[in-house]
């Protein structure tokens, strides 16, 4: 688990100017009306005012504030927007207020965004001091102070993107919700705003997502790797309360470390106990109970192939070279898909005696690059750059270009076999086959996909598949949904979202016609042929 190290140590927090100190005392000075003890005051538990602490208290020598970037990262439950609120008005009113200051707090959606206006709303119109001073315009989600000129605005990624704007605070809420290329051009406006000035705050507030290719997993993982000492980076914080994979999500030592609001009564124990139970009986209540309640990063699918976490012990190089030298047999899946999107060809070797080793080769027609990659909320564009996509000219995929990739990997390994699902492909393989190249077909139905599908997960399981870390890869198996027959026969699916798929589907092909070989898989040929024909 992830549990930031100073939470409890607040003697272990610099303060050299007194300005950690400042802001709590501030805080607790506000009132809240959901808080019943004598005068409402704004309940500051300790792992918050620690938070607050951490935030505002190291400085540098002339007297600016280290941390630039906060990365708090908390399960449902713990109070994260009641935080922001206060934080937002430390800013507007408080000792961190500045003349002509800019708090700006964004989500996802307008109703998500209003959640913490409203929050901050409620504690001014209980506050008869804050009344006076602070004037709130709802009806534009704005909250002012005329006497510094400074302001407070909530924005939503699914509104006008605030380009334009020079804030000294952004408070990115449930930054894992930020979808598609809206969110994304939101994220780019306001973080590279933040530049304009000095002093500048970024808070990204959030519970946990799904997905590793993504915005909000490319900020909390660089995030943790600060956490764990990996990264020297004094300006970002990060405070993250997470369960990692090899966590028992049922003890509830996790629950209490995760969750640190617990020890003072919320979130609701009999409620987080009941919810375990139910967690216990079905798999979606299980995602459910790991992302919002323990904070755990999950894969993109509800009921995932498989952990993604298991899948990334594959990640070993694979020596192309050596292949070659070797002239070891090489199979190759193709998926060409339509051709408006990503086509792949991926070859597959024998790694061991029973395990595979892939290299994919991804495609994707070179106009509106990034807009495609926006599409699916990923970038094409660095992909391309590293050499994990290869751009073609155009508008669609020229299949021309996988061709002469294909023909390339013929010549340059001991390919036996290239498989094709002919619905796409048939052009493609008659002209290789013209060639005295073997191509095969290969239709993505139960009958043929279900064995394939079993090898490839036996493969994974066994950590015996190697696919080298091929961050596109990883992202097409992250969003495959299964689809089971009546017979129970299993097969890959892109759900409703239409996330790519391509690269898993093109490997489970490549997997199959590896492992039906005889010449050096007998025993897993003798019961996939088995299963290819009960299927």
């Amino acid at each position: 688990m992830l549990v930031p190290s100073w939470i409890d140590k607040p003697d272990e927090i610099a303060d050299p100017l007194g300005k950690g100190e400042l802001a709590v005392n501030w805080l607790r000075k506000l009132k809240h009306p959901k808080n019943r003890a004598v005068g409402h005051p704004f309940e500051l538990d300790p792992f918050q005012e620690n938070i607050i602490r951490r935030i505002y208290g190291p400085r540098q020598e002339d007297g600016t504030r280290i941390v630039r970037r906060v990365v708090l990262l908390l399960p449902r439950g713990n109070r994260k927007t009641s935080l922001a609120a206060a934080i937002t008005l430390l800013h507007l009113i408080g000792p961190e207020s500045i003349a002509g200051g800019l708090i700006v707090s964004a989500a996802s959606a307008h109703e998500q965004a209003m959640e913490l206006f409203n929050e901050a709303d409620l504690m001014i119109q209980f506050d008869g001091r804050l009344r006076k001073k602070l004037e709130v315009r709802e009806y534009v989600s704005r909250i002012a102070n005329n006497a510094l000129k400074s302001r407070y605005i909530a924005v939503a990624s699914d509104g006008k993107v605030q380009h334009g704007k020079t804030p000294n605070v952004v408070i990115a809420d449930e930054l894992h919700a930020w979808e598609g290329r809206a969110g994304l051009r939101q994220w780019e406006a306001l973080d590279s705003a933040l530049v304009k000035v000095p002093g500048t705050l970024m808070i990204i507030a959030s519970t946990s997502g799904r997905g590793q290719e993504n915005l909000a997993w490319q900020n909390v993982e660089y995030a943790i790797k600060v956490q764990k000492g990996e990264i020297d980076d004094p300006a970002t914080l990060p405070v993250i309360f997470m369960a990692e994979p090899e966590d028992d999500w049922q003890d509830e030592a996790l629950w209490r470390a995760v969750n640190p609001g617990l020890k003072h009564g919320y979130p609701d124990l009999a409620a987080f106990r009941d919810k375990a139970r139910k967690a216990q009986h079905s798999p979606l209540d299980r995602d459910s109970f790991l992302q919002f309640n323990l904070n755990r990063w999950l894969d993109q699918t509800t009921s995932p192939f498989v952990e993604l976490h298991v899948y990334d012990e594959g990640a070993h190089e694979v020596d192309l070279e050596e292949q070659e030298a070797e002239q070891a047999p090489c199979y190759l899946g193709v998926d060409l898909s339509k051709n408006e999107d990503l086509t792949v060809v991926v070859a597959c070797w024998p790694n061991g005696e029973d395990g595979y080793q892939v290299v994919p080769f991804f495609f994707c027609p070179e106009d509106n690059l990034r807009a495609r990659g926006e599409k699916h909320g990923v970038d094409y564009v660095s992909w391309a750059e590293d050499g994990f996509i290869i751009p073609t000219p155009g508008n669609t995929v020229d299949l021309r270009a996988v061709e002469a990739q294909i023909r390339e990997l013929c010549a340059r390994f001991n390919v036996r076999e290239i498989a094709f699902d002919p619905t796409y492909g048939r052009s493609m393989m008659a002209d290789l086959v013209e060639d005295g190249l073997p191509a095969v077909e290969f239709r993505q139905g139960w009958v043929t996909m279900a064995p394939a599908v079993k090898e490839l997960e036996r493969a994974i399981l066994g950590r015996r598949f190697n696919h080298a870390g091929h961050p596109v890869l990883r992202w097409n198996f992250g969003n495959i949904q299964l689809r089971v027959d009546p017979a129970g026969n299993r097969s890959f699916h892109k759900g409703k979202s239409g996330d790519k798929i391509d690269g898993a589907v093109a490997t489970a092909m490549a997997v199959a016609r590896c492992a039906a070989d005889e010449d050096h898989f007998t025993s897993a040929a003798a019961w996939f042929t088995e299963d290819l024909w009960t299927a």
